[in-house]
């Protein structure tokens, strides 16, 4: 790499790392909220919810703007954003402001995106995209584990409040991707030829609408998966297998482990395979990995599982970035990662809902038949998509 692409990879993993801190500080803030507001865990429900309505929107509109106007432009004023938002809740004195907040910072956070992934596409070239946004998509699971420790630090000292004043600290990061990075060259040439750019774009062809609602699905069933894993098992293992909180905390920072590890290594294996071969590869070994779960019977067999679906399940995620900003022109390719990946956030996002509702009516059985269903159906979809069957030349030189 040259010393203009390390800055590139260090600010968007950074960037992508402190964005999902400061999303990941509302799991370990919500109990508090709830006690400090005295509100019904309905309520404290909607604060998700409306956190990923703010990514949609500030998705599609920062992704226009960041294909007009410039990507680093739009990463450096999503990170202000968002930090900005963090800070004001330390004044929340309702759970109205804190859903007000917590849009903003939404809205923030879903612009982000977009204009990371099209720059470290436009910094690259393609035999290093893969690998790039892969490296860039481990900053999430980093950000997870900063949130994790700084949680356990602060809300037992300080309250959960102070835990949002330490989300205002990407705004020092600001500072040095204003000094240290440049708009690139092919989104310059781009905005030179003056080329439309608007969401309706991406459903100007009936093969293009497809490519974009095909996409969209696969990655709602990424995110699905994901929440499934993060948010519902650890509760379920303590269940049925009497685990303690620290024991489940040990499943959870497995699967963290087991992520990181995918996304290290499907960067190269997509970089050498292509995308098709490489998703269709992990997509098929998510929708088995999960049947370790039911097969686990002891603290030890649920950490190797936790290990294998969490290298799977999310080893995936960077390479939705490579290939979605490989597909589209330059001068729509940020809007076409903030639209795709955050209405699969906001969809994506129910399988919480869906997971409880199974847990509730049936048995663990359903819910991982259900989580291994979805990686099919993802499966299906990504055989129909020949944008991705023809990347894999193009990426080759």
């Amino acid at each position: 790499m040259t010393t203009y692409q390390r800055k590139v990879l260090l600010s968007t993993s950074a960037g992508i790392a402190l964005e999902n801190m400061d999303i990941m500080f509302l799991a370990f803030s919500l109990s508090s909220m709830i006690a400090s507001f005295h509100i019904s865990g309905t309520k404290a429900g909607f604060i998700s919810t409306i956190t990923n309505l703010g990514m949609l929107i500030g998705g599609i509109f920062f992704g226009i703007i960041a294909d007009k106007y410039g990507r680093v432009k739009v990463f450096s004023q999503t990170v202000l954003l968002f930090s900005i938002a963090s800070l004001l809740m330390y004044f929340a004195s309702n759970i109205y402001l804190v859903y007000l907040f917590r849009f903003i910072a939404g809205v923030g956070a879903g612009g982000e995106y977009g204009a990371c992934m099209s720059l470290i596409s436009e910094s690259f070239s393609k035999k290093q995209i893969g690998r790039a946004s892969s490296v860039a998509g481990i900053g999430a699971q980093v950000g997870a584990a900063l949130a994790a420790i700084l949680a356990a630090v602060i809300i037992p000292t300080f309250g959960w409040k102070m835990l949002y004043v330490v989300g205002v600290l990407p705004v020092l990061m600001v500072l040095f991707i204003r000094r240290g990075l440049t708009e690139p060259k092919e989104f310059k040439s781009a905005q030179s030829a003056e080329k439309k750019t608007n969401l309706s774009r991406l459903f100007e062809s009936k093969h293009l609408a497809w490519q974009t609602c095909g996409l969209s699905i696969m990655v709602t069933v990424q995110i699905a998966g994901y929440f499934g894993l993060m948010n519902w098992l650890p509760s379920i293992m303590q269940n049925r297998l009497g685990l303690s909180v620290s024991g489940s905390s040990l499943w959870m920072v497995s699967t963290i482990l087991g992520m990181s590890l995918g996304m290290m290594t499907f960067g190269m294996i997509m970089d050498k395979l292509g995308p098709k071969l490489a998703f269709s590869l992990f997509l098929i070994c998510s929708s088995l990995s999960v049947y370790l779960l039911v097969l686990a019977h002891s603290q030890w067999s649920l950490v190797a599982a936790a290990v294998i679906d969490g290298y799977f399940i999310n080893g995936m995620y960077g390479g939705y970035g490579a290939v979605i900003s490989s597909l589209y022109p330059t001068e729509i390719r940020a809007t076409a990662n903030n639209f795709i990946m955050n209405l699969g956030r906001a969809v994506g996002g129910f399988s919480s809902i869906v997971i409880g509702f199974l847990m509730d009516h049936y048995s663990l059985t359903a819910v991982i038949l259900f989580l291994s269903g979805i990686y099919l159906v993802s499966l299906l979809v990504l055989t129909t998509l020949t944008g991705v069957t023809a990347l894999r030349e193009s990426l080759q030189h």
